[in-house]
């Protein structure tokens, strides 16, 4: 007996061995996001995943930015995981935070300052040379915006591009001329196009590089506050602008025989006029413009078109010291007002006006229809309209961040742009495509 107790307490471990242990439990995936490209033109979509989650999990996606000053801008939006645990930002709709519905950039253009920051700031490229860097983090629960978001579970990090390898930036002091030339990789010849931008001065580059980048020879044009540029608008000579007009047609890289401009506000206005006026111009894309010129006089060798005028008494100014400015310009339409009206029927090229139906920096879905009843009273059909319910005053590249107040560099105080981000994002997409189109078209 004791000889058998023996024989069991030695074959008890043995027995331990054999028998079954439970499973561990599973382990759970870490929880992983994705952008794609990583580093990728910034008019380009990119592809946002995330996987590793619970089934139906809810999470916060945020995107956080910093400008060249260190300004930092940030977005978020509410998801909740499929069955697999796993989202996609191009199929899943966005259920809260800084817009909803399916919006595969919307992290991207609805970028805002963020709390702590001076409001009303654009995020914009000052440099187009080094890509700007946004990172993207998954956050465990649903915050709202300008909440403290939850616990980080998953970061990555996307770069958007204003410039492809091999786009050459070339600084400009030619004669009178100043700005940069933008050309694209190769010998060429390349369409050329001259792109402007309105009211804030300065030499803004990043669409001339975006414009390079996608095969135009493409001159950055500042015209005030520049350099040896005069300081404010206060009167212009169309004769500068002939003078870029004509560089760029003499370009060796550049295609001819004419050459197209792009311009925004106060540009798009200087882009009618220089078509109507300068034969070099055969092509102009007027985003948001006036059909009239506005408050500089503009001079062509004797001949004078005075500025339309504001009038600072029909500003309003909200609660939030916000300037609504929408009824303050002249009114064209006015007969006292007639020898502002640019002559656009005597222009041998051709337009595209693109405007956002809910610009209130002033009437540009009034003054695109009063530029096309003009052409049609001259039998001329020589223009396209993109018009965009929803959308505000500047309409950019795709995914330029949407802002509906920004500060006014000539009045120094907040201005109201107008406009609906989701509406305006979809305006800047869709209208991209067109101008290219529309250049094409026209320059070859």
């Amino acid at each position: 007996a004791v000889m058998w107790r023996a024989v069991a307490a030695a074959s008890a471990p043995a027995r331990a061995l054999c028998r079954p242990r439970p499973l561990p439990p599973p382990r759970r995936r870490a929880v992983s996001v994705a952008v794609s490209p990583a580093a990728g033109l910034a008019d380009e979509r990119v592809e946002t995943r995330v996987a590793g989650l619970a089934p139906g999990q809810a999470v916060t996606v945020r995107a956080v930015t910093a400008d060249e000053r260190g300004c930092l801008f940030q977005s978020c939006a509410h998801y909740r995981a499929d069955g697999r645990g796993e989202l996609h930002l191009g199929t899943d709709a966005s259920q809260g935070g800084d817009y909803t519905g399916v919006e595969p950039m919307g992290l991207f253009w609805s970028l805002a300052p963020a709390g702590m920051e001076r409001p009303y700031q654009r995020l914009l490229p000052r440099s187009t040379g080094s890509p700007m860097k946004v990172e993207v983090l998954v956050h465990r629960g649903h915050s709202p915006p300008g909440a403290i978001p939850g616990p980080v579970v998953a970061k990555a990090e996307a770069e958007r591009w204003f410039t492809a390898p091999g786009v050459r930036r070339i600084r400009l002091k030619e004669g009178g001329v100043r700005g940069s030339l933008f050309l694209p990789p190769g010998d060429g010849p390349f369409p050329g196009v001259i792109d402007m931008y309105g009211d804030e001065g300065g030499l803004i580059e990043f669409r001339s590089s975006l414009l390079a980048t996608r095969g135009f020879a493409a001159l950055s044009l500042p015209y005030f506050d520049f350099e040896d540029l005069p300081k404010v608008m206060k009167e212009f000579k169309l004769e500068y602008f002939e003078e870029a007009a004509r560089f760029l047609q003499r370009h060796p890289k550049v295609k001819g025989p004419g050459v197209g401009v792009i311009g925004t506000g106060k540009g798009a206005e200087l882009a009618l006029s220089m078509t109507t006026f300068l034969p070099e111009v055969v092509a102009a894309v007027c985003i948001s413009g006036c059909s009239s010129n506005t408050v500089a006089d503009l001079h062509y060798g004797d001949m004078t078109l005075p500025g339309l005028r504001f009038d600072m008494n029909k500003v309003s100014v909200s609660d939030a010291g916000v300037f609504d400015i929408f009824e303050a310009l002249d009114d064209p339409t006015n007969p006292a007002n007639s020898p502002c009206t640019i002559p656009i029927e005597k222009a041998e090229g051709h337009f595209l006006l693109v405007v956002g139906e809910d610009d209130r920096m002033w009437k540009s879905s009034l003054y695109a229809e009063l530029a096309i009843r003009r052409l049609r009273q001259h039998g001329k059909e020589n223009f396209e309209l993109l018009s965009y319910p929803g959308a505000g005053h500047r309409i950019d590249p795709p995914s330029t961040p949407f802002c509906q107040v920004a500060m006014d560099r000539v009045l120094g105080v907040p201005v109201l742009g107008g406009g609906e981000s989701k509406a305006h994002a979809h305006a800047q997409e869709h209208s991209w495509g067109k101008i290219q189109e529309f250049l094409h078209l026209h320059l070859g």
